[in-house]
């Protein structure tokens, strides 16, 4: 009938929910294929240790994830500020009573569970930074509203900077891209883009001089002169990045096939974790190294059209933060393995071993899949 009113249904991306899935199941046969060697010397013959590890935790995360997807996100909105607080606090515990673990406090113990509270700080900004554009509106683009979104992000990334200059470069992306997508005015941030691109090019006599005024620790030059030239320290900061990019090169076109690594078996240290992209691409070739980065492309598709479609800005802007967060970390893993960029130490999404790091992601697609949950789909 003409009459008849329209009605709607909710919509719940079961394509990204499938996407996650497949992922993570993905990443445990790859930290399994990666680990085995190393778990069975350090942990007595065990070796599926770090695929079960991450399995427990990603299967709880996993649960966490439906639930979260299935409540209202715009009370997230209400406690941006108690995050942040919250944030703040974890950050001064961890660099007071914090464990150190390769010369860095990034983890935090009660009892025997640990994680790192960096992971905490990013879902912290993209919920305080959607929270506050939304709240300013139009006046994100004046210089007030520019200082409000960078007392956020700036400090919060600064201090993780200081332990973690990976998360702590992540965080500050997140923001650049949120303010990015929510201001009218382009011409700054891609300014932005360019003088970072500069930096990159110029990193070698830039690092020295940061360097010679105290800006840049001796370490930190070390990375750049290594990632300049890896051949020139092969018996030190040079070596992992040789030997990933043996493992890269040694797969061609289609792999050796599952399992059949040779880097793994020692050569590359801690293949399960920042490395494992290059494991993938010995064991499975070109062929399922871009296999996988057509996944993850379709993944950020998924992102953009639950976006566009999000019932209100403030939910928009929280699946671009998740968005964000996910693309940038992909994109610096890729190329830290390939060498295009220097050592950071930062992990793959969904598939590099790391519990703090899988659980707090099924956090994020659940907030994602809240959003798509309240689009409407009228009949």
């Amino acid at each position: 009938m003409a009459g008849k009113k329209k009605r709607s249904q909710r919509f719940y991306d079961y394509s990204l929910l499938f996407t996650v899935v497949f992922l993570t199941i993905f990443g445990l046969i790859m930290i399994y294929s990666a680990s085995s060697y190393k778990a069975q010397i350090d942990y007595d013959g065990n070796a599926a240790y770090f695929m079960i590890r991450q399995g427990l935790i990603a299967l709880g995360g996993f649960v966490v994830m439906l639930i979260i997807s299935k409540m209202d996100y715009h009370w997230y909105a209400r406690l941006y500020r108690l995050a942040i607080a919250v944030s703040w606090i974890l950050m001064i515990a961890v660099s007071l009573f914090g464990r150190e673990v390769n010369g860095k406090k990034r983890w935090i113990y009660i009892g025997s569970i640990g994680f790192q509270p960096t992971e905490i700080v990013k879902i912290t900004v993209i919920v305080a930074l959607a929270a506050l554009i939304t709240r300013l509106g139009r006046n994100v683009d004046r210089l007030a509203g520019l200082v409000r979104a960078a007392a956020i992000v700036l400090p919060l990334g600064a201090v993780v900077a200081a332990n973690n200059l990976s998360s702590g470069i992540i965080i500050c992306g997140i923001g650049f891209v949120m303010l990015f997508v929510a201001s009218k005015k382009k011409l700054p941030y891609a300014l932005c883009v360019l003088a970072g691109c500069l930096t990159v090019a110029f990193a070698g006599p830039l690092g020295h001089a940061l360097e010679s005024i105290g800006l840049l620790q001796e370490y930190q030059l070390r990375r750049i002169n290594v990632w300049l030239d890896p051949e020139a320290y092969p018996d030190s900061g040079g070596y992992q990045v040789l030997q990933g990019l043996y493992a890269i090169g040694s797969g061609g076109l289609f792999g050796k096939g599952l399992g059949e690594s040779i880097q793994k078996l020692g050569f590359v240290p801690e293949a399960q974790n920042d490395m494992i992209f290059s494991i993938i691409c010995e064991e499975l070739g070109l062929f399922g190294a871009i296999s996988l980065i057509l996944v993850f492309m379709f993944m950020i598709y998924r992102f953009m059209l639950i976006a566009s479609n999000a019932p209100d800005l403030f939910g928009s802007l929280l699946v671009v933060g998740v968005m964000a967060h996910i693309a940038i970390q992909v994109i610096l893993n890729i190329a830290v393995v390939t060498n295009t960029i220097p050592n950071t130490g930062i992990t793959l999404p969904f598939i590099s071993y790391g519990g703090t790091s899988v659980f707090f992601l099924m956090v994020e697609m659940g907030m994602v899949l809240a959003v798509s949950n309240q689009i409407k789909l009228e009949k």
